[in-house]
């Protein structure tokens, strides 16, 4: 049992998900622990020859150097107070301090994909470079809600890139849920502009518009995203209520310098990190939350559409140090 398995009382689709979250983060835990049981290897007390080898074996699970000398003070300040600090807590310390670091915890109930009262429909700005799993994540977004018994439309506002719109036609027939699009090269935010008008048309629950990933010139990515605001904001005046900003946690810190620029460029208001469960990286989630302060929302572990998860960060740490 975990630090955090007292908190949660699971059903069986809970423990699926679960465990689908510990075996996506296998990569991750397999090298983390590694170096964790090697700075501790004949110790019995913590010294700064065991943190030294903790905060290298958080550096190297790309936790980033600003967030792992904030959880290393912290467990120096324990070190500090408590005297004594046995190895054997080590673990249950670097647990307790990890959660510390990650803000906007979820309830301690299990959080199903709901919407907030008296936003309908909920609109849903998806943003990120080409290539980080955006498409996906938005069909896999689509499946969640759809699932949950809400009515799902999507906007494909992509039309710089010729595979973005097939790729969500894709995604919308598969889901089985309603897509506005046009043709390519069109005006992004008159795709944007139909699509709110078609899901408050059809009464639906969220509207999820994708946008184009195109970080080589920030300012114009900054217009293109405010022109799509105002003009969804015509029709939804508190429109977006989510931007959301979509990661590859493969590439480490490179996921960083890309949320620097999209912070840069847009109010980004949730995260998304895909591709967990193919990297040893997954380290890069403390570092994107800590460093941005911007709540980790979603976590992809898995192909399958069910394996895109709302992120709890105390199952999140107890899947990174569990051990089965």
């Amino acid at each position: 049992m975990g630090l955090f398995d007292k908190l949660f009382k699971r059903n069986k689709e809970q423990e699926v998900a679960k465990e689908t979250l510990d075996k996506g983060l296998e990569k991750t835990k397999q090298g983390f622990f590694s170096k964790i049981t090697k700075a501790i290897a004949g110790k019995s007390t913590v010294d700064a020859e065991v943190l030294d080898q903790v905060e290298e074996a958080l550096i190297m699970s790309d936790v980033g150097v600003a967030t792992t000398i904030e959880i290393i003070k912290r467990i120096e300040d324990r070190v500090a107070r408590d005297k004594f600090l046995g190895t054997s807590e080590l673990n249950s310390i670097l647990q307790e301090e990890m959660v510390n670091i990650l803000t906007d915890a979820p309830s301690l109930e299990y959080q199903k994909f709901n919407l907030p009262e008296g936003k309908k429909p909920y609109v849903i700005l998806v943003v990120g470079v080409n290539g980080v799993g955006k498409t996906t994540t938005i069909g896999k977004l689509a499946y969640n809600f759809k699932n949950s018994g809400k009515k799902v439309v999507l906007g494909a506002a992509d039309t710089f890139r010729a595979a973005a719109v097939d790729q969500l036609t894709i995604w919308s027939d598969r889901v089985g849920v309603d897509i506005v699009k046009k043709e390519m090269g069109s005006d992004p935010a008159s795709v944007a502009f139909d699509s709110v008008n078609s899901a408050v048309a059809k009464n639906a629950d969220v509207l999820i518009i994708d946008t184009a990933g195109r970080l080589h010139n920030k300012a114009y990515l900054m217009d293109e995203l405010s022109k799509i605001k105002r003009v969804i904001q015509k029709v939804i005046p508190d429109a977006p209520h989510d931007v959301l900003l979509v990661l590859d946690g493969s590439t480490g810190q490179n996921a960083i310098e890309q949320a620097k620029q999209f912070t840069e460029a847009t109010d980004v208001k949730s995260i998304a990190i895909t591709k967990l469960d193919g990297t040893a990286k997954g380290g890069v989630v403390l570092a994107i939350a800590h460093q941005f302060n911007i709540p980790v929302k979603y976590i992809g572990v898995g192909e399958q559409m069910q394996d895109l998860q709302i992120f709890n960060k105390y199952e999140f740490i107890d899947s990174l140090f569990s051990l089965k």
